[in-house]
């Protein structure tokens, strides 16, 4: 009954493992074994080699990683700005407004925010509109760049920037203004404190937070889906595709071994994660 007793207190957590075993951890092991398997569910990996040698994939692959890497750097730069300027702030109403934003901007990604850009930037878009009237030859007044990976990456950029101030916030709402103020005190100044003191305490969590933004890009679909019809452009487009072919293409093999290189990356990545925050716990359990 002892026994019992101490472990009714893991009853409250069994929701939670139980949808992370449904959702996430079976169906990571049921795509990593089906990598590994022929279309007629033996054991083989032709289609992994054929997967990986092929051309288009490793060119999606490579606009992948560089759309999540240029992603990742300016939400994280950007929204480390936001996030010094939300904490600099009084705990007022702008501050409960900007926090209230991100959590919501955060999420937003999809139909609703390809319409957003194309109804601004696209063709026959507002600012696109005011641009060919007023200055046709200026950047604005092209909406083709929409349509590229950098364009892709700005409008990825619009729901990272969000992410980053909720994830970076609290780090920032952590460092004592005693830190400052000891600063001062010893005669050092702004450009001092925040090369001895400021970016070595801050470095960790920025860059643990980069890596989260990497992966959020790294993941997403739906937006890249809605303003890229090309199924060779990133690898979830090639891994929807596969699984959804219009054209009698269906694969879900092939969709199995590009989901069990992105499973790798990410595996990789989240470890990285994993070090940098235990790093940071360790810092925040002994300031």
């Amino acid at each position: 009954y002892g026994f019992l007793k101490r472990k009714r207190s893991y009853l409250g957590v069994l929701p939670f493992l139980s949808a992370t075993t449904i959702f996430l951890i079976y169906p990571t092991i049921y795509v990593i074994l089906g990598a590994f398997r022929d279309l007629k569910g033996k054991p083989s990996v032709k289609i992994l080699k054929q997967t990986f040698f092929d051309e288009s994939t490793r060119r999606a692959f490579g606009n992948t990683i560089e759309l999540s890497a240029k992603t990742a750097i300016l939400g994280a730069v950007l929204g480390a700005l936001v996030t010094w300027a939300v904490a600099s702030g009084k705990d007022g109403y702008a501050k409960k407004i900007v926090l209230s934003f991100s959590g919501v901007l955060s999420q937003f990604g999809g139909v609703m925010l390809t319409f957003a850009f194309l109804a601004t930037f696209g063709f026959n878009g507002v600012i696109s509109s005011i641009f060919v009237k007023a200055a046709p030859n200026s950047f604005l007044a092209q909406s083709s760049w929409l349509y590229s990976l950098n364009g892709l990456a700005v409008v990825y950029t619009f729901f990272q920037i969000p992410l980053m101030v909720l994830v970076f916030l609290p780090t920032i709402e952590n460092m004592k203004p005693q830190w400052r103020e000891a600063s001062d005190q010893l005669g050092g100044n702004a450009s001092e404190y925040w090369v001895r003191v400021g970016i070595p305490v801050l470095t960790p969590s920025f860059f643990g937070a980069m890596l989260l933004l990497f992966v959020n890009s790294f993941s997403a679909y739906a937006t890249a889906a809605t303003l890229i019809n090309m199924s060779d452009f990133l690898t979830p487009l090639q891994i929807g595709n596969a699984l959804s072919s219009e054209v009698g293409g269906a694969n879900p093999q092939e969709a199995k071994a590009l989901s069990l290189a992105m499973v790798i990356v990410v595996i990789i990545v989240m470890a990285l994660y994993a070090q940098i925050r235990r790093r940071v716990s360790r810092w925040e359990s002994s300031r």
